[in-house]
């Protein structure tokens, strides 16, 4: 079974630059992980102008950065997955998240 995968920009605060927030089968799965005050994934590192940015699915699978707590990874850790495109399925998948979270599960994407 496929997850259904929604992406919404969030506008610039005092604190953060432009951010997405990530909703998968309507779940915040980054918001969950790293709390309301933490970190999205900035707009322009997802959607940079020059090309495609870190999160871009390949072949070849690479670990992202989706988010961190407000209190920053030098304090909690971060939340970090496995991006890796098979054909025309996606794969987010080996979770690493902040002290005391519990992981969002393996998310599959068809194309």
């Amino acid at each position: 079974m496929f997850n259904r995968p929604q992406v919404t920009p969030v506008p610039p605060d005092p604190r953060w630059a432009a951010q997405l927030q990530v909703r998968i089968d309507g779940e915040d799965v980054v918001a969950q992980t790293v709390g309301e005050g933490g970190r999205r994934p900035f707009t322009q590192e997802v959607l940079p102008t020059d090309g495609h940015g870190p999160h871009w699915a390949t072949r070849e699978g690479r670990r992202v950065v989706p988010g961190e707590p407000e209190c920053t990874r030098g304090c909690c850790g971060y939340l970090s997955v496995c991006v890796q495109r098979h054909g025309q399925n996606v794969e987010w998948t080996d979770w690493e998240v902040p002290v005391n979270q519990i992981p969002p599960p393996t998310i599959a994407v068809r194309l």
